[in-house]
């Protein structure tokens, strides 16, 4: 330590009248004082200036006013009782810290004073807390990847009239389950659908459950997972969506399951997928679940010219028409869809450009055939097949001459080419 770091560490501690602990005088001097931490640097400065231990009493650090102390002493058993009281378990963490403003500007001001060019003490604070943590809970700091974020609040420590200035935090990261679904019948909407006259509040025609529908395919699966996680509540997070009167078949609709605050994160996802579908009953399945990253809810939702989805539809006709007519179908290739009517009143008022990438028809009888088709993602069936009163063009009924309409439909593949 030469005598230039030795002479500037005397400027400091006479300028505090001594006032300054350890890990305040070592995080001063930490790009050019080695040692085993802060607190130790602080240590061995005072050694080498022949200067009394710092000790802890009435006359407080002027920067910190002794904090660290209540680090070793009060943080931990408050973390303890924050887990007992929530009782969740977890692996990872990573830590934050809420300072009294009169802190964070006295560091600040000596180190413009001083011209030091160090971390801030809040950084120190996290960093403590951390390795405190890892030693005595026994699981690992994780910025990655954390399930929890333990949140230590100091800002009332200055004063002195409060029995319990401490508070701490545990915000419960979420987990997210990545899956396929199938949708076996009809009539089911994929999330939850709050009741259309009294807006999830409850009345008598939803008969006070808040819902136009009294279930989903959302709820089906998260009721379960929910009691298996003891989580706060879940998000269903689909790659599109279906109609409710419209079967999901094939090997079914990509999603992610954002479960929040869950209290238990070691949950066996096959035992959930057969409890399921116990409870489901044979109306939804839920397929390949496996637990993905928190970027995936946004992957799968983003549409890409390369998405397709293949449906399957039973077309009713006005008039009669021969099997030799279904082959006029194959002209069908770029469609310009109009917003259709149903879902105006939600959807942006625009024209879009699909394709259609395949078709394949049979004929049932002088008024009724089946339509497989495979198009890019986006274009609406039950449009392209009625018209939408011309906002879809071409069309089904326009190219056969006569109304048609979608009397049933399923998807039978959502995929990527």
């Amino acid at each position: 330590m030469n005598q230039e770091i030795l002479n500037k560490a005397e400027e400091l501690i006479n300028h505090t009248d001594g006032k300054i602990c350890n890990h305040c005088l070592g995080r001063k001097f930490s790009d050019c004082v080695e040692g085993d931490g802060n607190e130790d640097r602080g240590i061995k400065i005072r050694e080498a200036l022949n200067l009394e231990p710092y000790t802890i009493d009435d006359e407080k650090c002027v920067i910190c006013n002794d904090l660290f102390d209540k680090v070793n002493t009060k943080v931990l058993d408050l973390v303890n009782e924050k887990i007992e009281f929530l009782n969740v378990e977890f692996d990872t963490f990573v830590v934050g810290c809420k300072l009294p403003k009169e802190i964070v500007e006295t560091d600040q001001e000596i180190s413009d004073k001083f011209d030091f060019n160090v971390e801030i003490i809040k950084k120190e604070v996290n960093r403590e807390i951390g390795k405190l943590l890892e030693a005595n809970l026994e699981q690992n700091v994780d910025f990655d990847g954390e399930d929890v974020l333990v949140m230590v609040d100091f800002r009332r420590i200055l004063k002195e009239d409060i029995e319990n200035p401490i508070k701490v935090r545990l915000q419960i990261n979420p987990i997210f389950i990545e899956g396929r679904y199938r949708k076996l019948i009809r009539g089911i909407p994929q999330t939850k659908w709050p009741c259309t006259k009294c807006k999830g509040r409850g009345c008598e025609e939803c008969n006070f459950t808040g819902k136009q529908y009294p279930e989903s395919v959302e709820e089906l699966l998260s009721e379960v997972v929910l009691k298996h996680t003891n989580g706060y509540e879940a998000k269903f997070h689909g790659a599109g969506r279906e109609d409710i009167d419209v079967r999901m078949l094939g090997t079914g609709r990509p999603f992610v399951l954002e479960i929040k605050e869950p209290k238990i994160r070691k949950i066996d996802l096959e035992k959930i997928a057969d409890e399921v579908a116990v409870s489901a009953k044979g109306k939804t399945e839920y397929l390949n679940l496996k637990f993905t990253e928190r970027k995936r809810k946004a992957e799968i939702k983003v549409s890409s010219p390369d998405t397709y989805k293949v449906y399957r539809a039973l077309v009713k006709c006005e008039d009669d028409i021969k099997e030799e007519d279904l082959e006029k179908l194959q002209s069908l290739h770029i469609i310009q869809q109009r917003t259709p009517i149903r879902v105006s009143h939600r959807r942006a008022d625009k024209i879009r450009e699909k394709e259609v990438k395949n078709i394949e028809t049979k004929f049932i009888d002088s008024k009724t055939f089946e339509m497989i088709i495979k198009t890019e993602g986006g274009l609406y069936i039950k449009e392209l097949i009625s018209s939408d009163e011309g906002r879809s063009n071409p069309s089904v009924t326009e190219v056969l001459g006569t109304q048609a309409i979608c009397a049933e439909l399923d998807v039978i593949e959502v995929g990527i080419k």
